[in-house]
């Protein structure tokens, strides 16, 4: 699917480094492992859908996501360049990855606190009953 000239893509893969730099771009990098290349790319390989979007070359929106096609779908990172956001690319990764995982699975995700209210403005229902256990690093 192309729009505005932005290509958007499920079958495109995306190496450490492309992952690294849009996750930096994005303002998300505080929030992920970036330092570490390979956590990044276990982080990359475990994921099983992931909706591309692309200027030319550049990976300008990420989505990754982890689902069983069937009942529910964990959105684990949302991603835009900075200077891209607010054009619709992020609505966008989001409604290709529901499209994708089909309307009978839910789709979850933790936000970054600077994003809580972007989400409900494209439509997701606000859900307080979230357990975690936290990572140590």
């Amino acid at each position: 699917m192309t729009t505005a000239g932005i290509e958007y893509r499920t079958d495109r893969a995306v190496d450490v480094h492309a992952f690294k730099d849009i996750l930096e771009r994005s303002g998300l990098a505080a929030r992920r492992p970036v330092n570490d290349p390979e956590r990044l790319g276990k982080m990359l390989r475990a994921y099983n859908l992931v909706v591309t979007a692309w200027r030319g070359e550049l990976l300008v929106g990420i989505a990754t996501c982890w689902t069983d096609y069937a009942y529910s779908a964990y959105l684990a990172d949302l991603a835009v360049a900075a200077d891209q956001q607010r054009s619709g690319i992020g609505r966008a990764l989001v409604e290709l990855t529901r499209e994708t995982v089909g309307s009978r699975v839910t789709l979850i995700l933790l936000s970054a606190p600077a994003a809580v209210t972007y989400y409900p403005r494209i439509g997701m229902e606000r859900f307080t009953d979230c357990f975690i256990f936290r990572r140590s690093q």
